[in-house]
């Protein structure tokens, strides 16, 4: 009896062990391709009174990442937020995966039929120079707005405000740098509610807060990773442990970003605890 007991305690072992290792490869997998849609508002008393309950989906750090059959549950995810803007923060394409150009164009008519598109270029666009005129040519035919150290203006409900980007500072030596973009903003508007992209979080208190946006928009840090109780993310992109300022809205020398989680994954690296993130800003006039 005995004989017969131990092989099938060894077998409902194994059956175990197998069933634990599926449930976790599902679960790492949801954390990395299951996307997050979340809520966020920013209240300012300079916010023009035609563009309250303007609603902005901020979609960062795509890395070439593909969500559904040609991204349709990403177009889905965005189309139910009816948003005012889709503002994209860079790193849309990866280096370590190079550059699909049917993807890209199937993502750029996706997003340009549902909302008004804005675009800043990531570190990983310049990493792979030679394609970024294109990859902005490919953009702007499609309807995008591609903001090259360049400002618009938005309008809405009889008032306006201005939306400025930058590249990122691993582009071409000679571009216009942020404080002449700032400097240039306020000659053209005075002093304007503005709304700046910029792709780097970790460049926004020694530099980004310093230039006078209302509301800073970014993303790279992909929300630290692996996202632990008690910490901002474990692992930055500098690999550097308990970085600062990866995810939600964070106020320095008095000024306020919010930095994207993003979607997608560079090279190697992974979700943990940190879904790929759609994130909604709904901006709201108030004291």
């Amino acid at each position: 009896m005995a004989k017969h007991a131990r092989p099938r305690r060894a077998r409902r072992r194994i059956l175990i062990f197998f069933l634990v290792l599926a449930l976790l490869a599902g679960f790492f997998r949801w954390e990395n391709t299951a996307l997050q849609t979340e809520n966020f508002s920013f209240v300012s008393a300079r916010l023009p009174a035609g563009f309250d309950g303007y609603r902005i989906v901020v979609l960062s750090d795509l890395h070439g990442a593909v969500f559904g059959s040609g991204n349709a549950a990403l177009f889905r995810a965005v189309a139910e937020q009816n948003p005012d803007l889709i503002a994209v923060t860079g790193d849309l394409v990866d280096r370590f995966r190079g550059i699909d150009w049917d993807e890209v164009q199937t993502l750029a008519d996706g997003l340009a039929q549902i909302a008004p598109t804005a675009y800043i270029t990531g570190n990983h666009e310049w990493a792979m120079r030679e394609s970024v005129a294109r990859l902005k040519k490919t953009l702007s035919d499609a309807g995008w707005t591609v903001l090259s150290n360049e400002d618009t203006v938005l309008e809405r409900g009889g008032d306006s405000l201005v939306l400025a980007g930058i590249d990122d500072p691993n582009g071409y030596a000679d571009q216009k740098s942020p404080q002449t973009l700032a400097a240039e903003l306020h000659a053209a508007f005075g002093d304007p509610f503005w709304i700046l992209l910029a792709h780097r979080n970790d460049r926004f208190e020694s530099e980004y807060s310093l230039l006078g946006a209302d509301l800073t928009i970014s993303g790279h840090g992909h929300g630290g990773m692996i996202r632990l109780p008690f910490t901002d993310g474990l692992i930055g992109t500098q690999r550097n442990l308990f970085p600062t300022e990866m995810s939600g809205f964070y106020t320095v020398n008095g000024q306020t970003v919010f930095v994207s989680r993003g979607l997608g994954n560079s090279g190697p690296s992974f979700r943990l605890f940190n879904r790929p993130q759609v994130a909604v800003i709904t901006l709201r006039r108030g004291g």
